[in-house]
C-alpha cells in the first residue's frame, strides 16, 4: 500500500536496534480516517526494520476496531522481524496495555485515557480532527482522546 494519503501522526514510539553502530527503529501510528466503503482504516509505518519501509494500513469496521488492530499488528511484525529474532531488538511482547474509558451520557462525551489519572496542566497541547480532540502532554506523548459524539464514534463494546 503506497502512501495514498498524509498521515497525520498520533502516536510514536522510539526503539533501539543492538547493532554495531546502534540504530533507531521508529514506530508511528497515524489518525484513522474512513474509507470510501464506510470502513475504517489506521495507517502506520515501521522506520529502521528492513522491508517496513512504506505506509501501510490496517482496516476495520470502525475507527476503534482500526486502532485496536494496528497496535495488535505492529506488536507482531516488530516481534516477529529477522531483527527481534537474532536478538537485535527488545520487544515487549505482552497484550496491549489498558485504557479508560469514561461517558457522559447526557453530553455525550467520552474520554479514553492512555493511564488511568492526568494531572491538571498535563495536558499542554491539544488537537482537534472533526469530533475527536486529542490531548498532547509537554513531551508530545498522547494523553487522551476526546469523542464529541461518543454515541456514533464508540464502538457499542465501550458503552457500558
Amino acid at each position: 500500500m503506497g502512501r495514498s494519503r498524509d498521515m497525520y501522526e498520533i502516536a510514536q514510539r522510539m526503539l533501539s536496534l543492538h547493532t554495531d553502530p546502534a540504530r533507531d527503529v521508529c514506530v508511528t501510528i497515524g489518525l484513522p480516517y474512513e474509507e470510501p466503503t464506510g470502513e475504517w482504516s489506521c495507517p502506520y509505518r515501521i522506520d529502521g526494520l528492513d522491508g517496513w519501509e512504506h505506509e501501510r494500513k490496517v482496516t476495520g469496521v470502525d475507527s476503534m476496531q482500526a486502532v485496536e488492530l494496528v497496535l495488535v499488528v505492529v506488536r507482531s511484525a516488530l516481534a516477529g522481524s529477522h531483527e527481534a529474532r537474532e536478538g537485535l531488538l527488545d520487544v515487549d511482547v505482552e497484550g496491549p496495555q489498558s485504557v479508560y474509558v469514561s461517558w457522559d451520557k447526557d453530553n455525550d462525551v467520552a474520554y479514553i485515557a492512555m493511564k488511568r489519572e492526568i494531572a491538571v496542566g498535563e495536558a499542554v497541547r491539544q488537537k482537534v480532527v472533526d469530533d475527536v480532540v486529542l490531548d498532547f502532554a509537554e513531551s508530545g506523548e498522547l494523553l487522551g482522546v476526546e469523542l464529541l459524539e461518543a454515541d456514533r464514534l464508540m464502538p457499542s463494546e465501550m458503552r457500558l
